[in-house]
């Protein structure tokens, strides 16, 4: 077992730090004698850290990819690329394995659409961002140009577009690109629109654009005349407690003059009346009339669902409620002069802002598919629908389908990308994905530790730190008690019985016996519900903990604290309630009669759920000193274990702060650190505070980070006072040996991805990512060997 001095000399550091560069014999030499040399002075250049280095431990499963394509004569080579961080990706066996692109070139990796130049396929576009409008998109900086099949890749502008939505290269001149901007995910934007660029990339005009509130969210070109373009206009917005999805500019646009002038054809015959909700649009290339929309509208206003109660009884819930007249797959045989509603299977509107995806079989006019849970096909020309039955998960967002040879396609989903070369009878694996969003990481007890997590739509998970047999391999990992999204705690005297935040419910689970049982505090139907009618208000990524003074006490939190003593099977509420409990923030997301925008189709898992505690920790040094972080801007701290509690918000903490991780210090019961974000208000700086008095004063410890890159956490080292690590974004961890004066990168060799949760265990540091999994960096002696002794890096 390894064994770390707390009070190494300077000469056991610079033995750890030099004995590399020696061995290796480089220029590095020179640099590491200097920052021998300056350490006397206080001072180490921060090149010696580049002796680390971040090993991934996966787990090796796919994260959500909503953008993909197939090169047009090499059957065995796709591209996809992953949001949130995951990247661009390139298989050469048909999906057996996968190689990144992107590392190294892009400045963000969250991959909204991609595109293959017919023409010359060397040629590739990438648009970054997120247009799957959950409250975890990230941003994009623009697009991206490869002229060498994804082995270097050049920024080629539009980083204020956030959100790329679709990129359309012409069939024969791969200099003229289209590229759809739907503009940013929570604000006002005037960035939004259709660009074009006839030189590659090298300047972009913008042909198309509605206002500051609409974006565009689809565009298709026809490749038998391509300056035929249409295009699907919405203003889909995020806020932190609901969401918009309805509007009075959102429709279709035509143009036939490669972009140089639109004609909205929105009220053309056949299309709904109403508000319009997300569209995506598709040509049928074998019959380039047949143009395909598929759309939630209001229409007449009289759709609905029959709910019954009890035998006799039923109640009508309207459009806005539930299901809307409109909604449907509707299809034009004249070019989008005329429409017909051919279907209109509610399966196809399940939460349609996050899904509304068609794709037309380029070589069958009669085939059609509607992705959104499943995928279904439609041989018929959309009268009838079967539902895919082999796909290797759910939720889908992508499907490319090659022109040449329609049994040979790409799908993206919220579980990956995954390939067929049989027109889907069966696919390749999404289990060689290393691109999983983990919203947090627990570490257990075990030798070697295991780190656990939620990974966003998959299963909780457990993968081992590191292996006897050299790589950690897919059957060394196991589910635990979390679903997707929750907290886990694993009990540090029974390995086997974890805790978890399963959805809004906690479950508990023996590992051992196979025994799972829920211990929620509370039984509700939490799916479709506004706060104005719960019991609790609770965050979708659930918080809870064992306290580290007492593994048989264990925390969760709603808007109130609640503590068991007994595993779960009762729950006391230890707290008032702990957040700004704004009532007009309460509804699931608003009906249409709010005005012109707002929402067709309700929320209906929770996700937005506010005035709700998003962060809560016990002191590891003083029992019974709790702290809390909501996610509409306010920090308690309760110093009597709940008997009573203060309210110590930083003074320049703004409301609709979201709070995301509360740090009690590791060494001192007064101290903490909070790290907190408005990203979805539109403000993406860094705001990051600490405290020395129990939260009376506090002071500011970001100055260092990027201005536009927030940070999701700060965690202290657990033998080194004032010794921090920070998770960002984009900039990756960061390093204090301060207490928060000077933060210097820790990123070496880590992909960029944001890192949602660091956790120190053992001498190593284990960094959660949301898009490339875990990531461990081994044995940091140096860094605390640093901070020991009082340096500072330069």
């Amino acid at each position: 077992m390894r064994h770390h001095d707390p009070s190494p000399s300077l000469g056991i550091l610079f033995s750890i730090v030099l004995i590399p560069a020696l061995a290796c014999a480089n220029p590095e030499d020179a640099l590491d004698r200097d920052a021998g040399a300056g350490l006397a002075g206080g001072s180490v250049d921060a090149s010696v850290l580049e002796v680390l280095e971040w090993r991934p431990i996966g787990p090796w499963r796919g994260g959500k990819s909503i953008a993909g394509a197939g090169h047009p004569t090499e059957p065995g080579v796709f591209y996809m690329g992953s949001t949130n961080g995951g990247g661009v990706w390139k298989t050469d066996d048909a999906g057996v394995s996968w190689h990144n692109l992107s590392d190294g070139y892009f400045g963000t990796t969250t991959v909204s659409s991609l595109a293959i130049s017919e023409s010359d396929p060397d040629i590739l576009y990438v648009g970054t961002g997120d247009v799957s409008f959950r409250t975890n998109i990230s941003r994009g900086d623009g697009i991206y140009r490869s002229d060498d099949a994804g082995r270097t890749w050049r920024n080629m502008g539009l980083a204020d577009t956030r959100n790329l939505s679709a990129i359309e290269v012409h069939p024969r001149d791969p200099d003229l690109v289209y590229a759809a901007s739907h503009g940013h995910g929570f604000i006002p934007d005037g960035n939004r629109g259709v660009y074009r660029s006839s030189d590659g990339g090298e300047t972009w005009e913008r042909v198309l654009y509605v206002d500051d509130e609409t974006g565009v969210i689809d565009l298709v070109m026809d490749r038998s005349a391509p300056g035929t373009l249409y295009a699907a206009t919405w203003n889909g917005r995020r806020f932190p407690w609901t969401i918009q999805d309805a509007g009075a500019r959102n429709g279709i646009w035509k143009s036939t003059d490669g972009g140089d002038s639109w004609e909205e054809i929105t009220t053309a015959p056949g299309l709904p009346a109403g508000l319009k909700g997300r569209i995506s649009l598709d040509i049928s290339r074998s019959r380039p009339s047949r143009v395909w929309a598929l759309m939630t509208a209001e229409g007449d206003g009289t759709g609905g669902l029959y709910t019954a109660d009890a035998p006799g009884q039923a109640d009508w819930l309207p459009c806005r409620d539930y299901y809307c007249s409109g909604n449907g797959l509707y299809r034009s045989e004249d070019g989008g002069r005329s429409w017909e509603r051919v279907a209109d299977n509610p399966n196809f509107f399940q939460r349609p802002w996050y899904y509304t995806h068609v794709a037309a079989d380029p070589t069958d006019p009669d085939v059609v598919y509607v992705l959104n849970t499943s995928i279904w096909k439609s041989t018929d020309g959309g009268e009838t629908f079967a539902a895919l039955t082999t796909l290797p998960h759910g939720d889908h967002h992508a499907l490319w389908i090659d022109p040449a040879d329609s049994r040979r396609m790409l799908g993206g989903g919220d579980g990956g990308a995954t390939v067929t070369l049989n027109g889907g009878r069966t696919w390749s694996s999404v289990e060689n994905q290393p691109t999983g969003q983990m919203y947090n990481a627990s570490v257990d007890d075990d030798f070697p530790y295991n780190v656990c997590a939620p990974q966003q739509d998959n299963t909780s998970i457990c993968v081992p730190s590191r292996s006897d047999e050299g790589a950690i391999w897919d059957y060394q990992r196991w589910t635990t008690a979390a679903a997707e999204n929750g907290g886990i705690a694993v009990h540090p005297d029974r390995l086997d019985v974890s805790y978890g935040g399963d959805h809004h419910w906690i479950a508990r689970v023996d590992r051992s016996t196979g025994e799972r049982r829920w211990i929620s505090v509370w039984g509700e139907n939490y799916y479709g519900t506004g706060e104005d009618q719960l019991r609790y208000r609770q965050v979708w990524d659930v918080k809870l903990f064992l306290s580290p003074h007492d593994p048989g006490v264990m925390y969760t939190a709603t808007q109130f604290v609640h503590r068991s003593t007994d595993e779960g099977e009762s729950w006391a509420d230890i707290s008032p309630d702990l957040t700004r409990a704004d009532e007009t923030r309460f509804e699931a997301t608003p009906p249409s009669d709010r005005g012109e925008f707002w929402g067709l189709t309700r929320e209906n898992v929770g996700i937005e759920w506010y005035a709700a505690i998003a962060s809560i920790a016990e002191s590891p040094v003083r029992q019974g000193v709790l702290w809390t972080g909501s996610n509409d801007g306010l920090v308690y701290i309760s110093t009597d274990g709940g008997g009573s509690w203060e309210n110590v918000t930083p003074p320049d903490m703004e409301p609709d702060t979201w709070v995301s991780v509360v740090e009690p210090s590791r060494h001192d019961p007064a101290s903490a650190y909070v790290s907190a974000n408005r990203h979805m208000m539109g403000d993406d700086a860094p705001s990051v505070w600490a405290t020395a008095d129990y939260g009376a004063t506090w002071r500011r410890i970001d100055a260092d980070f990027p201005d536009d890159d927030f940070v999701w956490v700060v965690r202290e080292d657990d033998e080194q006072p004032g010794l921090l690590y920070g998770g960002a974004e984009w900039s990756g961890v960061w390093v204090s040996l301060d207490d928060g004066q000077n933060w210097r990168s820790l990123r070496l060799n880590l992909p960029v991805t944001p890192v949602r949760d660091i956790k120190v265990k053992e001498g190593d540091i284990v960094a959660a990512t949301h898009g490339r999994a875990h990531w461990v960096l081994d044995d940091i002696s140096p860094l605390r060997q640093l901070a020991a002794a009082g340096a500072a890096l330069r």
